[in-house]
């Protein structure tokens, strides 16, 4: 294929793509097949990488990065990212609309407050450039990589204006926060306390592949800054202006309605707050605005409020029963979970009866005793919780969670620095059934069949006793279990015998070591290359990679100094696990230099010269600013140089650049 007819089908790709985006992620209506769009973004990725020159930044191949960050940049907002004034009762509701009123306010916009994180998108020439955070409302930080992760978020707009501030709100829908708290529990890993909370760790994570994990997405509610050049057109209402971004290709903020009264406002805060519990994601309240920016202008705002706006906060549901039992669960980390057990309540639309309790210190501050009457209501209206006891049985005395693990009888102690306590024999059933799952599962060695089911058939017919024994498995120890067919035998072994391929970092996750997620098993491989090498590394070596600190650095130097350890990796090597790394460091001599690379590059794609630089120790970053230690500038550079210019950085070419990766 030559470079024109390249061209035609890069671009009809990019629109068909788009177009499929917008169809799933913002109507919830897709129209072709997971394969089917699979294969358009496989097509749309290797032209772009047959042809490098037809690589764009707005490409929604680029939604995810390969590469991690290691700060956040500051960003100063032009237009600052305010709070909102919040009231609880109709009376004050009443109070604000006749307020504004007095003032010349005919129309009000009344909208869900979607319960998330605030940030900004702006937009130069139709072009997503850069997204923050709110922050304090004047300086927030720089996470365009992980917001580029959200796939309602448009990387190029349906009509190309000269410059667009938008404000949004990013939250995490219910089905993917249930998710994630699903796999943290099987894990062992402290649950997120509610959406908004994991939205908001989920965009400031280091690795824009683990934002994309989330499955965040956003509504946009608010135009900051605008210059429509050619459009021409005068926005001069807030109704107007969504209906606007809705032209653009953004997805705004849903059910908002226009009001003419203080009766039809309270009519439709009531209305959101009948569909508060069927909806799909989080709302803590109903946003009240006037609708007419002059008058806005006019009613003006204090130092920390607009006046013409608020947001009117609905109480939580909670409900008292009688808590009838504490259970203790076992993670595959050893960590004892106490749950409550307490009579079914209706609660959100559904029926619950459980609750997990966390820990001993929150059993205590909140005096749980087994034969309370305690109150309880869903976190995010998902995940249910203990809030408080009301009162205590006759007789009852405070709970104590067994210093004893109750699968396997073994001693449990609670960690000087910790408040969970562990089961410490590392052969506890309950253990071993969670790590296996964990190893298995797609993030770590992404063996393909298996499931929850076969793996505690594997450990109930004593076919698996350590994660090394799935590797020893046998066409015919498979068939021989119940509902176990010779297709799926053959299956399950090919999905087993190809994850020894797989990347150490993959492995180094999949071994459970405490605190060690994805990140930062990356970054121990990148350190020390291979397994022996962080095997043998000592505390003061681990402690050294930036973003381990001394308890993290001291939970793998452990970790490996355990027989049991030592004797599984030994024999995970003797099977044919890769123990390598390919993408192992060559040195620090980049150490504490930050690189931008912009336009089109004579020889090297931008993946490849970011490798280059990360593999010694530097560091890529999307935006130039005076921490920017070189510009790598190619053709058609653009913005990038041009600031780089001002602000007086070194501009290297691709030859410069190769020329320094060899001194």
């Amino acid at each position: 294929m030559d470079i024109n007819k390249a061209k035609e089908r890069v671009e009809t790709l990019r629109v068909e793509i788009e177009r499929h985006n917008r169809n799933y992620y913002d109507l919830d209506s897709p129209t072709i097949e997971d394969d089917e769009y699979d294969a358009l973004m496989r097509e749309l990725r290797g032209l772009e990488q047959e042809f490098p020159e037809l690589l764009t930044p707005d490409s929604p191949s680029q939604r995810v990065g390969g590469t991690a960050l290691n700060a956040f940049e500051k960003v100063t907002h032009a237009v600052q990212m305010g709070s909102l004034q919040d009231v609880f009762g109709v009376s004050e509701v009443e109070e604000f609309v006749n307020r504004v009123a007095e003032q010349g306010a005919k129309e009000f916009v009344v909208e869900p407050k979607i319960d998330g994180l605030s940030v900004s998108l702006e937009y130069e020439n139709g072009v997503f450039v850069r997204g923050s955070t709110r922050g304090d409302g004047f300086v927030g930080e720089d996470i365009t990589q992980n917001l580029k992760t959200v796939r309602s978020i448009p990387l190029k707009l349906a009509k190309e204006i000269p410059f667009i501030e938008v404000r949004g709100e990013v939250y995490m829908p219910r089905a993917s926060f249930a998710a994630l708290c699903d796999e943290q529990e099987k894990n062992g890993e402290p649950l997120p306390k509610n959406p908004r909370n994991a939205a908001a760790g989920s965009l400031r994570q280091k690795d824009s592949r683990v934002t994309a994990s989330r499955k965040l997405d956003i509504f946009c509610f608010n135009i900051q800054r605008i210059e429509m050049g050619a459009l021409g057109e005068e926005l001069t209402e807030h109704s107007q202006s969504l209906e606007f971004l809705c032209g653009l290709g953004f997805k705004v903020i849903p059910d908002f309605k226009v009001c003419n009264s203080a009766g039809e406002v309270l009519e439709r805060i009531k209305q959101i707050g009948e569909m508060r519990r069927s909806l799909p994601f989080d709302i803590d309240g109903a946003v009240v605005k006037v609708d007419n920016f002059a008058l806005r202008a006019e009613i003006g705002s204090t130092t920390k409020v607009p006046k013409w706006a608020v947001a009117f906060k609905y109480p939580p549901e909670e409900k008292e029963t009688t808590l009838r039992d504490i259970e203790i669960n076992v993670g595959r980390t050893g960590a004892l979970t106490p749950v409550a057990i307490f009579d079914p309540v209706e609660l959100a639309g559904t029926t619950v009866s459980r609750a997990v309790l966390h820990n001993q210190d929150i059993i205590t501050d909140k005096d749980i005793r087994v034969g309370d009457r305690i109150v309880v209501r869903k976190a995010g209206d998902i995940i249910p919780e203990v809030v408080r006891s009301v009162s205590h049985a006759e007789n009852s005395q405070p709970y104590l969670i067994p210093d004893m693990c109750p699968i396997c009888g073994s001693k449990a102690v609670r960690d000087e620095d910790e408040a969970v306590i562990r089961c410490r024999n590392i052969d506890c059933p309950a253990q071993l059934l969670r790590s296996i799952e964990h190893f298995a599962s797609r993030n770590a060695m992404n063996i393909d069949g298996l499931g929850e089911a076969i793996v505690e058939q594997l450990v109930s017919e004593g076919l698996v006793h350590t994660v090394a024994d799935l590797y020893t498995l046998t066409k015919q120890d498979l068939t021989a279990l119940e509902r176990f067919g010779e297709k799926s035998a053959e299956n399950l072994l090919v999905s087993i015998e190809k994850s020894k391929s797989n990347e150490l970092n993959r492995l180094v996750f999949a071994l459970g070591i405490r605190g060690i997620g994805q990140r930062s098993a990356t970054l121990l491989c990148e350190k020390f290359g291979d397994m022996d090498g962080i095997t043998n590394a000592d505390v003061s070596d681990i402690s050294a990679i930036d973003g381990f600190g001394d308890i993290l650095a001291e939970n793998v130097y452990n970790a490996f100094r355990e027989p049991h350890m030592r004797a599984l990796t030994e024999r995970l090597k003797s099977l044919g696990l890769n123990m390598t790394y390919s993408d192992a460091k060559v040195s620090d001599k980049l150490a504490g230099l930050t690189f931008v690379i912009t336009g089109t590059l004579p020889t090297l794609k931008r993946e490849q010269a970011k490798e280059m630089i990360e593999k010694r120790g530097g560091k890529c970053s999307g935006s130039v600013s005076k921490k920017t230690s070189y510009v790598l500038a190619g053709e058609e550079a653009g913005s990038k140089l041009t600031k780089a210019n001002e602000l007086g950085i070194t501009i290297i070419t691709e030859e410069q650049f190769l020329q320094m990766m060899e001194e």
